[in-house]
């Protein structure tokens, strides 16, 4: 007696269990999990997602100038919120292909600290304000403009310079400090009675101060003290009541400040900058050779390539560790 062969519906039932399997197969998951990581990859580093990033960050900053208009903003308030939310979608979309990009390790996003720049401005506009402070959502939405420092390596450069000037920056602010306190003090002695509007006391000499390391207007302030401030500057003011003229001190006084505050340690402030800069631009420079290094030894993989692989068999390896021990406690 001949066996029948599966019927349709078994054979429905067959071809369903094997659709099961296939998708329940840990292996197949994880090559479709890796080729969608290198899908992300090749995605994030392209030049042409690049430039369409910076381009809607461009893009993003027209339409905050444009909402400046009132009559823009009521004439086409709609066409600009459904504009804002294209432009905070492809954000969205973006840090998700790079975190996708990271592999196992998603987290590893978060490491750089210009990706979290970018998720703090992306991640402000979720944030959920009521009506009244629409003034206060509008300028998180120019933050983004910001993200152009990222997106332009020479400007990247330019604040990484910044930053790293920051601790010598500090010594030459306090260099900067103790040269005003000294001269607001000697003001306060030398003019604080012929030149009250100046120098009556300690804050309002360190303003005068500030005003003359600006170079505005800093030779009415010598000469006052020149002539005095019955001769020069107040013209019968009730305010010039101990006129007192010294031509020598203070010409002297502020020539000598003028110098020492502009010339010498403004131009502190502009080497220090320079020798930050010189030191981005050297770890640049070192960061790409190595990356050329790498990709000559090893084809066309990068250094971010070349640390995910090792993430991923440092995995591998942990789990086979886990696997043998187990198999030792079994046995």
């Amino acid at each position: 007696m001949c066996k029948k062969g599966p019927t349709t519906a078994q054979g429905h039932s067959i071809w369903r269990i094997a659709v099961i399997f296939s998708l329940a197969d840990p292996r197949a998951a994880l090559r479709r999990r890796e080729q969608l990581v290198k899908i992300c990859k090749r995605v994030a580093l392209a030049k042409p997602f690049q430039n369409f990033v910076t381009l809607v960050i461009l893009f993003a900053g027209v339409l905050v100038g444009i909402e400046t208009y009132p009559d823009a903003r009521a004439s086409y308030g709609g066409a600009l919120h459904v504009l804002d939310i294209v432009v905070l979608t492809i954000f969205v979309i973006e840090i998700a292909i790079k975190m996708i990009a990271e592999g196992k390790r998603p987290w590893r996003y978060f490491f750089d600290p210009w990706n979290v720049f970018d998720f703090t401005i992306v991640a402000a506009a979720f944030l959920p304000f009521a009506s009244e402070y629409a003034t206060v959502l509008r300028l998180l939405r120019l933050l983004r403009v910001l993200r152009l420092v990222r997106a332009l390596p020479k400007l990247q450069l330019l604040v990484g310079a910044l930053l790293k000037s920051i601790p010598s920056m500090g010594y030459v602010a306090i260099l900067m400090l103790l040269l005003f306190y000294v001269y607001a003090v000697a003001g306060v002695f030398m003019w604080g009675e012929n030149d009250p509007v100046h120098f009556r006391d300690l804050e309002t000499a360190m303003v005068s101060l500030f005003r003359t390391v600006t170079l505005e207007d800093w030779t009415d302030m010598m000469y006052i003290n020149m002539y005095g401030c019955d001769e020069y500057g107040y013209a019968g003011s009730e305010l010039c009541k101990a006129p007192s003229a010294a031509p020598l001190g203070s010409a002297i006084f502020f020539i000598s400040f003028v110098l020492f505050g502009t010339m010498i340690v403004l131009n502190l402030f502009i080497g220090v900058i320079l020798g930050g800069m010189s030191e981005a631009q050297q770890e640049a420079d070192e960061a790409d050779r190595l990356e050329r290094l790498l990709r000559q030894g090893t084809g066309e993989t990068t250094l971010q390539d070349e640390l995910a692989a090792l993430s991923e068999r440092l995995d591998d390896l942990q789990q086979r560790v886990g696997r043998a021990q187990r198999l030792a406690k079994g046995s």
